[in-house]
């Protein structure tokens, strides 16, 4: 659940338009590319973490692969990405409450932000069961959804005849041009499922609790987005389609009134900061845990070790805290399109990790062989995973020929090239040190 839960987000309620109207029908195409490619880097994180179960989930296998740099590099880079989604999601959720009760974004964000500290200074099990019932609310509304769609599209409703395929013709009225930038509208639209395996680990039985998970959440997660945007391309003229800049611009909004469902606006708004607000709370869990596992190697002062009687790392905890009140200030003496700003940052942030899951997982493999430790394996190794890595440069290569993304691509690397710098000087004072010691 926590896996759909994350990967089901505003994007999916507000954005979904921008993809389809880059590529008409045909962009379900680039939502299979796009989902591919997040099923075969799934199946190979699934297979690191089952097999090694760590907090620290890709950075510690970034580190195990190809030394102290690859861990350290990998890791802040996911934290300071989950960090700008945080600070987005708490500014959006906080934007649409705001207008609810007619105060300040601030306010309501605040008020969150003090609840989620509750939540996560508890017990990891009261987190779970939270985050839980948030998922279960956004997995609700996309059911009946795919459903009353259907039942759109045959005519099954009363007042209503069947809409059958015809806006499905022309298919691709862009050509390939248009599927490539419909790639580049949905390609980061699953980031966020990646979460599982972090969560798994704190989990009764990582191994079997991973394993399940990834099964499970990679088939939902196709379902519900390719369904999803099915049913709108279906019902909804492709010249209608674009950028919603609120609930009532939503695609799904606009197909649920065609049902005739009352107040289904403010269902709407409700269903997205219910989503908002979930991943902001899976965020502060999330790189609470980052911390905690890079304290343990050494990437972060040992203070962020200490945890609760209830096993939670309360100082971690409060790191994250902090970023989340700091978002919420932000909000107030911040730049106006902060929320652009901090989602910029984050689809170059999730290529780069994407990649260097991969190239873990074909380094590790045979050692994960060797040990017998394997429960979860991916499929045709080292081919497909070979052809996952070609797929994401590919991916990278074609966010450079595009304007807005471009800028993305080249940031994220002179940030990762820093970061590895720092994690190789890091790591040679550390073995140093060691090699002194043991003199």
């Amino acid at each position: 659940m926590m896996g759909l839960g994350s990967a089901i987000g505003a994007g999916l309620f507000l954005g979904t338009g921008v993809g389809i109207r880059a590529a008409g029908p045909a962009v379900l195409v680039s939502y299979i590319v796009a989902g591919v490619i997040v099923v075969f880097v799934m199946q190979m994180l699934g297979e690191l973490a089952a097999a090694r179960p760590d907090s620290g989930t890709f950075a510690a296998y970034g580190r195990q692969a190809f030394g102290h740099w690859a861990g350290f590099a990998l890791g802040w880079l996911y934290w300071f990405m989950l960090v700008m989604v945080m600070g987005a999601e708490i500014t959006g959720a906080g934007a649409f409450m705001g207008r609810w009760f007619d105060v300040p974004g601030w306010i309501p964000g605040l008020v969150c932000v003090v609840f989620f500290s509750v939540v996560n200074l508890a017990a990891v099990r009261g987190f779970g069961e939270f985050e839980y019932w948030f998922a279960f609310i956004k997995v609700a509304v996309i059911v009946i959804f795919l459903v009353i769609g259907v039942l759109l599209i045959l005519g099954w409703l009363p007042g209503h005849s069947a809409v059958g395929l015809s806006n499905f013709s022309p298919f691709a009225p862009s050509g390939m041009s248009g599927v490539a930038a419909g790639l580049l509208a949905v390609a980061f639209a699953f980031g966020g499922i990646e979460i599982i395996t972090i969560a798994a680990a704190e989990s009764e039985d990582p191994g079997s609790s991973i394993a399940r998970a990834v099964s499970a959440v990679i088939w939902r997660i196709l379902v519900f987005y390719l369904g999803a945007v099915f049913i709108i391309t279906a019902l909804l003229p492709l010249s209608s389609l674009g950028e919603a800049q609120g609930a009532g611009d939503s695609p799904f909004t606009r197909v649920l009134a065609m049902a005739g469902i009352p107040g289904v606006t403010t269902i709407m708004e409700v269903v997205i900061v219910v989503a908002l607000l979930s991943a902001c709370n899976a965020q502060i869990y999330a790189t609470s845990r980052l911390v905690f596992s890079f304290a343990g190697s050494g990437d972060a002062p040992r203070a962020f070790r200490r945890v609760s009687r209830a096993g939670v790392p309360y100082v971690a905890v409060v790191c994250s805290l902090v970023f989340a009140f700091l978002s919420v200030a932000l909000q107030v003496w911040g730049p106006e399109n902060l929320i652009v700003i901090l989602f910029n940052a984050v689809g170059g942030s999730l290529l780069a990790i994407w990649l260097m899951i991969a190239l873990s997982e074909i380094r590790l493999r045979p050692r994960l062989e060797a040990e017998g430790s394997l429960t979860v394996r991916m499929w045709g190794y080292p081919v497909l995973p070979w052809v996952t890595v070609a797929a994401l440069v590919a991916l990278a290569v074609l966010m450079l020929f595009d304007a807005t993304a471009r800028d993305q691509v080249v940031t994220v690397v002179v940030v990762f090239a820093v970061l590895a710098a720092v994690g190789h000087l890091i790591g040679r004072r550390r073995d140093r040190t060691a090699a002194t010691r043991g003199e």
